[in-house]
């Protein structure tokens, strides 16, 4: 029922707010009440709100305690930040080859400088915790509690995805228009990606807080875009953007056999970066916090 209260709620609240803030909005959705006003960017942080109530209610200021915590787990390997930042560039580069390969042309590159791009993914991670404190801090290891992680990814990346509706119908968003199958099957895909990194770095949010914002501020460096778009309900998404959906699930798909048997029940129950308290999420598969300081 907690889960079902969880879903319910983040769409319920996220989508009043930001349909409420764009029938509020001036012409063109700028201003306070806009498509990047404070009041929609409100919206952003309902996962985490619902999920720092919930637990809150269910297991009182500890509860919350260890939740939140969890962002300060930065004690991992290099490799996995490596993973985190490097994951969406090296999937998007590779279907520009793909491109370049298929039809003897190479696609639009993107012309946002990489300092930029860097400095973009520094200042955003903390935003992510917007989400993530509800997606993977909240969710996932209670749907791994039932269907295991692979499926609780799987899952979890259909909601997480479907969440974001909004953004195709609504004007003036970045997304308006685009092809939500397509962001669907990506979306999904790159859920099993995050939740892989969840369970290597033993649950650590603060890690997939930076591949979140990763993977906001890279997808742009090659576009898959469709200019113009006005059917976001149709399969008519850009060559690029299939190419990428069909890379995604051949990684996606080998993590999920990886992830066979992993457990990430203990991220529930115990607390990193606080003294006395061992790792939560250890499971076969898992590095320790030992061997990835020593990997790191």
């Amino acid at each position: 029922m907690s889960l079902l209260a969880y879903f319910l709620l983040t769409f319920l609240i996220t989508w009043t707010v930001w349909f409420a803030a764009a029938a509020l909005a001036a012409p063109g959705n700028t201003g306070f009440f806009g498509i990047r006003g404070p009041v929609f960017l409100l919206g952003v942080f309902v996962p985490a709100l619902v999920s720092l109530a919930l637990t809150a209610r269910a297991e009182g200021p500890a509860g919350v305690k260890r939740l939140l915590a969890r962002i300060g787990h930065w004690r991992v390997g290099a490799r996995w930040y490596a993973f985190a930042v490097g994951y969406l560039a090296a999937i998007k580069l590779t279907a520009a080859l793909v491109h370049r390969v298929a039809t003897n042309e190479w696609p639009r590159f993107g012309d946002t400088p990489w300092a930029l791009i860097l400095v973009g993914i520094m200042v955003s991670t903390w935003v992510q915790a917007g989400e993530e404190l509800g997606w993977r801090g909240y969710a996932l290891p209670r749907l791994a509690a039932h269907l295991g992680l692979g499926g609780a990814s799987v899952l979890l990346g259909g909601m997480w995805a479907l969440w974001h509706l909004p953004l195709f119908l609504l004007p003036d968003s970045g997304s308006t228009g685009q092809s939500l199958p397509a962001y669907l099957l990506q979306v999904t895909a790159l859920s099993v990606a995050v939740a892989w990194l969840y369970w290597k770095t033993e649950g650590s949010l603060l890690l997939v807080m930076l591949m979140h914002a990763s993977v906001n501020n890279t997808t742009s460096i090659v576009p898959a875009a469709v200019d113009g778009a006005i059917a976001p309900i149709a399969f008519r998404g850009s060559l690029l953007a299939w190419i990428t959906v069909g890379l995604l699930w051949a990684v996606g798909a080998l993590l999920l056999v990886r992830m066979r048997g992993a457990d990430v029940r203990g991220c529930l129950t115990q607390t990193h970066g606080l003294r006395g308290l061992t790792s939560p999420c250890m499971s076969a598969g898992s590095d320790s916090r030992q061997s990835a300081l020593h990997a790191g």
